[in-house]
């Protein structure tokens, strides 16, 4: 299992990762570190640990955010969905409402047309 060295908050942290996996927590940590870093502009020195609970409550604020917009994304997807499906099921019914009524007057124009020939045969 690989291992990489990630810098946070000016100190060394050595993790494992997944095969192909170091790049991208690399950038994670780097991410961590910037709000760590905001934090302490922002702050000041308020200490290692209570910039570390702050920097998470950040994270899982934004991704509680991310869940909630996702949430609405798929709703609104659903209703886009059931909309959609309404509508080339009412354009379904039109279609065989008009095939229905060609259906109808194909038969009436055959009875016509056998009437028709009925009546110009010699008797």
């Amino acid at each position: 299992m690989p291992q990489i060295t990630v810098m946070i908050n000016g100190k060394t942290f050595r993790m494992a990762c997944d095969e192909g996996e170091e790049e991208r927590l690399q950038q994670l940590a780097s991410r961590f570190d910037g709000w760590i870093t905001e934090l302490k502009g922002a702050f000041g020195e308020i200490g290692d640990q209570r910039l570390t609970v702050m920097a998470g409550i950040m994270a899982t604020d934004q991704l509680v955010e991310l869940e909630r917009r996702i949430g609405e994304l798929q709703q609104d997807l659903e209703k886009t969905r059931d909309a959609q499906s309404s509508a080339v099921a009412s354009h379904f019914r039109q279609e065989c409402e008009i095939a229905e009524r060609i259906d109808q007057a194909a038969a009436q124009i055959e009875r016509l047309s056998e009437g028709l020939s009925k009546s110009l045969k010699p008797q």
